[in-house]
């Protein structure tokens, strides 16, 4: 039985977490959205000189977001979208100015994440890569030609504001390079057409245009992306309300047991699965830091799996080895018919672990078969949106759980 005190005040304080989000996203983005413009513009420029895009942090948030930057520029997951040069830096690595130092060059474009928390190693990274001749980007006061400071104190909601961000980038860097006469570069008439991808920028009329009318046709796409993320988040926090207070307090009580939790994703999900992990190992005034391992974090399980068995079983194999009865596994998927992710949320019943999956589309079979005990469902088909709608989930959970 429910205790209805207990939910209404879990219910409330979501209401309150998605207010805050709410204001955030539309006072961030409403101040930003014509240097984001301009900031696409730039960055299509470095890419047709052959430049890359090189994203270091070294905490364990920002490492997510490295890698997740990283993944979506060189893996586009809508059809018509060229790969774009991009590196992943973090702490494993070692120090983060030598590791920017081997390789940074004049045309890379060098975006720092978590510069507050890592004893200023961002921090000179960035000095670094300005005065190789990068462009720099950061969302901290440090340096950087461009800087994006997120208006609130709440590290959750800044991260988040944060992804946004860097999805609007990766989708609307595209859009010049539709348009190579405002590209200068060397392969600026070697850059191809959106394509199939076209549909992703309304304002994008067929002929050439000068600069102008086309910042501010991006301008008004990256606008019109943080209100449908605004939309998709209230969507996702309201609609899944329930579900969210009944998941926070079961996974309180695994935990409370000395059960821990285990996080998995593919491509983006995998560093929402990084990020996860982190947030629940560390601790703030109002959190204790609890028990978590990140399935996607061994590269060599990873591929010993893929290899010799397939990779559907590299999330399962790691259940049967560190899943126990009293745990609960967090699964990520945008289309909820990841086989991979399927076979690990079997696993992990099969084990008594408590299950929670987010995923989008219509919820795909993991919605569909109720694959796992908590669903969290997120109404939409275009990934960074779900993606970001996801992020807010996850830590609107970790903040309920405490």
């Amino acid at each position: 039985m429910r205790d209805a005190p207990v939910h209404g005040a879990l219910a409330s304080r979501l209401g309150e977490l998605l207010e805050l989000r709410t204001e955030a996203n539309e006072r961030f983005f409403a101040a930003e959205a014509e240097r984001l413009a301009r900031l696409c513009h730039r960055m299509a420029e470095r890419f047709a000189r052959g430049g890359r895009l090189i994203a270091f942090g070294r905490s364990p948030a920002a490492r997510s977001d490295a890698r997740h930057v990283a993944v979506e520029f060189v893996h586009p997951v809508i059809v018509g979208k060229r790969a774009l040069p991009a590196i992943g830096l973090a702490g494993e690595g070692g120090d983060l100015p030598l590791q920017v130092d081997l390789l940074a060059r004049p045309d890379d474009i060098a975006i720092a994440f978590g510069v507050e928390e890592d004893f200023e190693q961002a921090a000179r990274s960035v000095s670094l890569a300005r005065d190789r001749g990068c462009l720099t980007i950061a969302f901290s006061p440090v340096g950087a030609e461009w800087e994006f400071e997120p208006p609130t104190a709440d590290r959750y909601v800044r991260q988040e504001l944060v992804e946004t961000l860097y999805h609007v980038l990766w989708e609307l860097v595209h859009v010049f390079f539709e348009h190579r006469g405002l590209l200068e570069g060397r392969d600026a008439r070697r850059v191809h057409d959106a394509g199939a991808s076209s549909f992703l920028y309304p304002f994008l009329g067929e002929r050439e245009h000068e600069l102008e009318p086309v910042l501010d046709d991006v301008r008004r796409s990256a606008l019109m992306k943080a209100h449908e993320v605004g939309a998709l988040r209230e969507q996702t926090l309201t609609d899944n309300c329930d579900v969210l207070t009944d998941a926070a307090i079961e996974l309180r009580s695994c935990l409370e047991r000395d059960g821990k939790l285990l996080a998995l994703g593919n491509g983006g999900s995998a560093t929402d699965a990084m990020d996860v992990v982190a947030d629940f190992r560390s601790t703030n005034a109002s959190a204790s830091a609890w028990p978590a391992i990140d399935l996607t974090e061994d590269p060599a399980i990873l591929t010993a799996i893929a290899n010799d068995i397939g990779t559907d079983a590299i999330f399962s194999r790691q259940v049967i080895a560190y899943g126990q009865r009293g745990d609960a596994l967090l699964a990520l998927s945008t289309s909820g018919n990841s086989g991979n992710v399927i076979e690990a949320l079997g696993e992990a019943r099969r084990r008594g672990l408590l299950t929670i999956a987010m995923v989008g589309y219509d919820g795909g079979r993991v919605g569909s078969e109720a694959l796992a005990d908590h669903v969290v469902i997120t109404r939409s088909e275009h990934i960074p949106r779900i993606q970001e709608a996801q992020a807010s989930a996850y830590h609107v959970l970790r903040e309920l759980v405490g």
